[in-house]
């Protein structure tokens, strides 16, 4: 048994998380601005502040925190929050551990698919390419540097990028659950997605096996806009109209958080399976089966 604490774990994958590792006997801890439950501990990022005792006797720090990407529009302020949320979050922690000269087994960090830049290219992009120039890049760049920091203390770093994750409890499905499915802009952009329950098992993994390093946390189809709206619309037997919701539109829309919708690469998953993970759902057919 391992005890974990959790950034973030109220959250759509943290919650499931939760369940996960409780269900596979280990204790949970989770850091809440406002902590409500036994196992919640209070932290404050503005004051520097975290209650000590969720620190104590841990072994695994699996950082998920961070203000939703897709929630507001891009302004100024809104793209600090969105890199403090991550990267500061990150910095605490590590200020605390550090001082507190604690014996951490491993930090666990998210991150995101659109490391390698909102674009739509040919190219399948692997671990060992560079991050994109734009500023999801940027985000994705200073939220895994901030995690590779523990490396300074001799603790183990696994870092996620992860994609879409599909869940029937809330998050990006909900919202592409529209009365008439379509795909978006020009159709051809690339979604990296996988299924809660694989990415739940990911950091399952992390923490119970020597699972150390940087990995893309998507399953191994391909799917377009186009070809995943069509699989979508069948699944939860909705129309499908083939013409796409025109780009300048959800610009018009969303401002510049647009892009995520309407670029996005393919992304391998090949390191993830050469460590004999396997997929409980590889098929977009089968994960979207069960919401």
């Amino acid at each position: 048994m391992s005890i974990i604490l959790i950034t973030g774990g109220t959250g759509l994958v943290g919650s499931k998380l939760t369940e996960v590792l409780l269900a596979n006997n280990h204790e949970v801890r989770i850091l809440s601005r406002n902590p409500s439950n036994k196992n919640e501990f209070k932290w404050d990022i503005s004051k520097g502040f975290v209650d000590e005792k969720a620190l104590t006797n841990i072994d695994y720090i699996i950082h998920l925190a961070g203000a939703g990407i897709a929630d507001k529009r891009w302004t100024d302020k809104r793209k600090q929050i969105i890199i403090d949320s991550r990267v500061e979050t990150a910095n605490l922690l590590f200020d605390k551990i550090k001082k507190l000269d604690i014996q951490l087994k491993g930090f666990i960090s998210a991150s995101g698919s659109n490391y390698y830049g909102a674009k739509t290219v040919n190219n399948v992009f692997k671990e060992s390419d560079e991050s994109g120039d734009d500023f999801l890049g940027e985000v994705c760049l200073k939220w895994e540097n901030a995690a590779n920091k523990f490396k300074e203390l001799n603790v183990s770093v696994t870092i996620l990028r992860t994609g879409i994750v599909l869940s029937k409890k809330g998050g990006a499905l909900e919202k592409m659950k529209t009365p008439i499915i379509s795909p978006l802009g020009s159709g051809n952009q690339y979604m990296s997605w996988i299924d809660i329950e694989d990415l739940c098992n990911l950091y399952l993994k992390s923490v119970e096996e020597n699972f150390e390093g940087v990995f893309n946390a998507v399953s191994p189809e391909f799917h377009t806009s186009k070809s995943f709206s069509k699989i979508l619309a069948k699944s939860i037997r909705r129309p499908f109209l083939p013409i796409a919701v025109p780009g300048f539109l959800l610009k018009l829309v969303f401002g510049e958080l647009a892009v995520i919708l309407l670029e996005g690469s393919r992304l391998s998953s090949s390191k993830i399976l050469n460590t004999g993970f396997k997929f409980k759902f590889e098929s977009l057919e089968k994960a979207l089966r069960k919401m």
